[in-house]
């Protein structure tokens, strides 16, 4: 199959949210019916649609370049202020990952502007890219960016000052001049002055389209998705409104019309998608390690802090040989679950309630402890013991400082659990099922899910941290998606429609 020869650089998807409207489906079936043999995801401020985009891209056989339309702060991005008031506090930039060393220094810019220069936007300054401009090729940008933005204020000092500064500190080969054409006056004004400039500077030139949306029909569709994001309706003369019927994925011949007269700018886009190959490696774990006391294997220690858990639990005196448990006392055998006095037990407790060699306490006894060895052995197998020893550390410690923590769901159906009191809910007297946590024909790790009190929550991530590494623990991100009832809603208050007459048509 021939390739188009042109490839878009600069596109929003569905994560850049409530403003891109390229569904990944829908965009990766029309690049392909489009034959571009690659594709980039720019998303204002994040990443977090790369995985996806890079999945989804190679199931269609399309190369996917990972990058980011980042918000750059005027001055330091620690700054949080701004001379006029919003706007002027950030300025737009491309940047795109050419392989991992460049992928982690856009994970590592895009955390920094969301902890260190969150202003109205996740920010950046110059003083990061150039710390972590290892790996990345940028593209000057659209309208909102430094130079162009200096080009219609009449700043061309300060426009040629800013280009020589990417050049400096990115190098000439890692710096495009990005030239748009939405039929936008301000954009061929730009354009005028970019084109000589790229000679001068000893720069190249590329074209793109400032993607949001897959065809160019969705369109009107996408001004919904506008002022739902603005909260604002579409009559409103003030709002916030794209050119309409441009931003979408234009076919190479479409892009070669548009830019005849700088047909090297639509040919360089080759050149970019060339330099950027990242392969990202996946099913590899990366799971801490639980380095146990000394003279303690693994599997001891586990063993050792369960025999401590029997005690705590079930009053059961027992200790840790090998594989075996040897049962040496119990404390009182009405706190077995399965336990149930005769009569005569009821008459003399005592002697009976203590008494190893009585049938109904060793029964009871030997259920608890059979299922402690068949949970044992399905952890043993698929290797799970340092994940329990990990996740029973953490606990204690925020219950030793006096943090609230308690699992919930199926996590409840192991004893193993309730021993390390991970858990506090007595599996075998509620007739919980072990298998719906952890079970061997099924190796996902055990979800454990653990509610930590949110005014703590930050000390036991710290705690763990520093225990384990930084590269051991991950935190998630939840999305909010729009469900079609409340769509059908924000549509209708967006074309200025009666809160009731929304609510009949969502009904």
């Amino acid at each position: 199959m021939s390739h188009a020869d042109f490839v878009h650089l600069h596109l929003h998807t569905e994560y850049s949210l409530l403003d891109g409207a390229c569904r990944l489906d829908r965009l990766m079936d029309k690049a392909h019916e489009l034959k571009f043999s690659s594709l980039a995801i720019t998303d204002h401020g994040v990443l977090y649609g790369a995985i996806d985009f890079y999945k989804t891209a190679r199931e269609k056989g399309i190369k996917p370049i990972i990058g980011c339309e980042v918000y750059v702060a005027p001055g330091s991005r620690l700054e949080k202020k701004s001379a006029g008031g919003g706007r002027d506090v950030y300025n737009h930039l491309v940047l795109l990952a050419k392989d991992e060393t460049g992928y982690k220094n856009l994970i590592k810019l895009a955390t920094a502007a969301h902890l260190d220069g969150y202003y109205y936007k996740p920010r950046i300054d110059k003083e990061l890219l150039a710390a972590h401009k290892e790996g990345l090729i940028a593209l000057s940008g659209c309208l909102a960016s430094e130079i162009p933005e200096a080009i219609l204020k009449e700043q061309l000092p300060k426009a040629r000052e800013a280009l020589d500064w990417f050049k400096q500190t990115l190098g000439a080969e890692n710096f495009y001049l990005e030239l748009q054409n939405h039929g936008i006056p301000e954009q061929a004004k730009v354009n005028r002055l970019l084109i000589p400039w790229a000679k001068e500077f000893g720069l190249k030139l590329v074209a793109t389209n400032d993607v949001h949306y897959v065809e160019k029909g969705n369109s009107h569709a996408h001004d919904c998705l506008i002022c739902i994001g603005t909260q604002t309706q579409l009559a409103d003369v003030k709002r916030m409104t794209y050119v309409p019927e441009q931003f979408f994925l234009r076919s190479a011949e479409e892009m070669k019309a548009r830019f005849s007269e700088t047909p090297e700018a639509v040919l360089n886009t080759l050149e970019v998608a060339e330099k950027c190959n990242l392969e990202i490696e996946f099913g590899k774990l990366h799971y801490p390690v639980f380095h146990p006391p000394e003279h303690f294997t693994r599997e001891g220690f586990l063993r050792k802090l369960l025999a401590e858990g029997l005690h705590r639990r079930y009053g059961i005196h027992a200790r840790a040989e090998g594989q075996e448990f040897i049962v040496e006392q119990i404390d009182d055998a009405r706190a077995l679950p399965t336990f149930t006095p005769t009569a005569e037990q009821i008459a003399n407790p005592q002697s009976a309630i203590r008494n190893l060699d009585d049938p109904a306490v060793a029964a009871a006894i030997k259920a608890v402890m059979d299922r402690l060895q068949l949970e044992l052995k399905v952890i043993e197998k698929t290797d799970f013991i340092s994940y329990f020893l990990i996740v029973g550390d953490f606990v204690r410690y925020g219950r030793d400082h006096g943090i609230t923590c308690v699992a919930r769901g199926s996590a409840a159906g192991s004893i193993v659990t309730f021993l390390l009191e991970i858990s506090n809910v007595d599996p075998i007297r509620y007739g919980l099922l072990f298998e719906r946590f952890l079970n061997p024909e099924r190796v996902n790790p055990p979800d454990i899910d653990i509610d930590f009190a949110d005014d703590r929550r930050a000390d036991v991530i710290e705690y763990v941290r520093k225990k384990y590494g930084n590269d051991s623990v991950a935190q998630i991100i939840t999305f909010g998606t729009m469900g079609a009832k409340s769509v059908v809603r924000d549509v209708g208050r967006v074309m200025g429609l009666s809160y009731g007459d929304c609510d009949r048509l969502a009904k």
